[in-house]
Parts: structure tokens; C-alpha cells; sequence
């Protein structure tokens, strides 16, 4: 039998059959994946082959298909290992919240990277904007211009209120999406907005740290009924870039490739190279500040810079 992987709680994988049909499934043994070090072999959006067990409900998963792309995050505690979020995933959207909590541009770039270095298309949603005051509606409309300047689609919305859900809506039929952002942004909020029967769980904002709490424990993907499927992922707070050389970082900043066969030199990593078209289209401001920032926080292996946008350039 084949199914899909809708929830996985580390054990036991919720698989639901072409027919609608669900069962739940174990790995017999170890399964480990090839060229994948990761700390869950099996993700939700995973495409399995199982057989049932003794004519139970239950089944064993031998087998799994071959995807189309995942997109994965350093594992939080184990630092060499990788957690595969989800996979065969059609677009992914990051909610993005000014303050309460605050998304620091170093995030959204990280994600970024690692969404282009696996051919997933990325849609940026800034969220609470009815909560905003004028300094605040400054910053969405200077990150939404950066960024469409890139090619990322933007779109200001409120969960709450209901403002421009639609479009988000409109994005969404027969494609499989993925929610991400930091805690407390309002994904199971945006959900419940989208599709008002799924009654997902929200908490409200640590006041102490300013970050939400989790309400998602894990990745789950459930049917909408305007023919969607989303996937609800947990809150991350960092976002460690693995997998990557030095040279291959600046293919996955979309302006520095469109730029980066004008550089005198073929493996340049745009710092202290003579004749180098990314730091002359930084000097112009065709390449922003912030974008280079990430990037050579990214080059530096500074995991924590998520945290802060504070950084300095010789």
C-alpha cells in the first residue's frame, strides 16, 4: 500500500491512502536514508510504502518514495544532524511579525537560502499589521519593497481581521504549503482564518520574552476544503544554513547570482576581492545592506545572528 505522511509524532506516522483511508504506521528496525544524516528519516508530506500488520489498523513502512524536495534545519540538539521539516512541498510561506515578536531580517534570509538551495518557492506574509503603529507600517513597506526588488511576493495580511486572506487563499488551491515562522508570529491563527473548522490551538505572547510559546509540537499536514493542503510547522527559533560550500552560499541570494559573472574572479566570495560586482552594487545600493549582512553572517557559520540584526563590515 502507498499513502501520504500527514503527522509524525518521532514513532509513529499518521499515512492517509489515495481512497482517504488512514492508518497508523512504524518504522520496523533501523531506516536510515542515503546522503542524509538527519535526526527523523521519515517527514510529513513523505510519500511511503507500507504493509499492514496481522490485518490490524496498523502498518510497517518499508519504503520511501523518492521526493521532490524537503527543506531541513540544523537539529537543536544534536549540531551536526539535520531535521527534515517536511517534503514535497509546492510553495512555502513565512509569516513575519515586525514586533511581538519580532522576525530579524537575518532569519528571514536564512530561510530563504535554504528554501532556494531546495527549489522551494518562497512567499513572505507579514502578519498583525492592524496591530502596527506608523513607525512599525514604515518597516513592512521598506521589507516588502526590498524584497520584491529580489522577486519574493509579499503580502500584508491579519489573521485576525481577515485582511487579505483571500489572496493568501487564492495561492493556496491544489498546491501542498507550508507555514514557518518563529513562534507567536500567528500561523495557527492565519490557519484557523483560512479554514475556521480546523480550530487549531493558539497561545498568546510571552510577555516576559516577547516570543510565543509553542503550540505546535509537531509538523502536520491536513486537507483544506478549497482543494489546499497546508503543512503546520512547529516554531523555530533559529534557522542554521547546512550543507552549503563557501562558493555555493551567494547562488541562493537571487540578486548576487543575477550579478556575480561581472566579479574578476570566478570563486568569488564578494569580501576582500579586487573588481568585485557585489560589493560595487552594495556601494550603489542595489544590493541592500541588510541582504549582505546575512550573507556574511551566513559565511561565518554565526548561528546565533538570527537573534540581532547588530553587524559590522571592515
Amino acid at each position: 500500500m502507498t499513502g501520504v505522511v500527514y503527522k509524525s509524532t518521532g514513532s509513529w506516522y499518521t499515512v492517509k491512502t489515495h481512497n482517504g483511508k488512514v492508518y497508523e504506521c512504524r518504522i520496523k528496525g533501523k531506516f536510515r536514508l542515503e546522503d542524509i544524516k538527519s535526526t527523523n528519516p521519515i517527514a510529513v508530506g513523505d510519500y511511503v510504502d507500507f504493509e499492514l500488520e496481522n490485518k490490524k489498523e496498523t502498518g510497517i513502512i518499508n519504503r520511501i518514495q523518492e521526493r521532490k524536495n524537503y527543506i531541513i534545519r540544523k537539529s537543536v540538539k544534536l549540531s551536526k544532524q539535520t531535521h527534515i521539516i517536511a517534503s514535497n512541498i509546492d510553495q512555502v510561506f513565512l509569516i513575519i511579525t515586525i514586533d511581538n515578536p519580532p522576525t530579524f531580517t537575518s532569519f528571514i534570509d536564512r530561510f530563504l537560502v535554504t528554501a532556494e538551495a531546495y527549489s522551494i518557492k518562497t512567499i513572505l506574509l507579514f502578519n498583525k499589521i492592524d496591530t502596527y503603529d506608523e513607525n512599525a507600517m514604515m518597516e513592512v513597506k521598506y521589507l516588502g519593497s526590498l524584497y520584491r526588488k529580489i522577486g519574493y511576493e509579499c503580502i500584508e495580511i491579519s489573521a485576525k481581521t481577515g485582511k487579505n486572506i483571500d489572496k493568501v487563499k487564492d495561492l493556496m488551491v491544489a498546491k501542498v504549503s507550508m507555514f514557518s515562522g518563529h513562534s507567536g508570529v500567528g500561523k495557527s491563527t492565519l490557519i484557523n482564518a483560512l479554514e475556521p473548522g480546523l480550530d487549531l490551538k493558539t497561545k498568546e505572547i510571552s510577555e516576559q520574552h516577547q516570543q510565543g510559546q509553542h503550540t505546535t509540537t509537531f509538523a502536520e499536514m491536513f486537507d483544506l476544503s478549497f482543494d489546499a493542503k497546508i503543512i503546520d510547522t512547529p516554531g523555530i527559533k533559529g534557522f542554521g544554513v547546512v550543507d552549503m560550500d563557501e562558493e555555493e552560499v551567494g547562488d541562493f541570494f537571487p540578486e548576487f547570482f543575477k550579478l556575480k559573472q561581472h566579479c574578476k574572479f570566478n570563486n568569488c566570495l564578494h569580501i576582500h576581492e579586487p573588481k568585485c560586482a557585489i560589493k560595487n552594487a552594495l556601494d550603489t545600493d542595489e544590493i541592500s545592506f541588510s541582504r549582505y549582512r546575512s550573507y556574511r553572517q551566513i559565511l561565518e557559520g554565526d548561528e546565533e545572528s538570527y537573534r540581532t540584526d547588530n553587524f559590522e563590515i571592515e
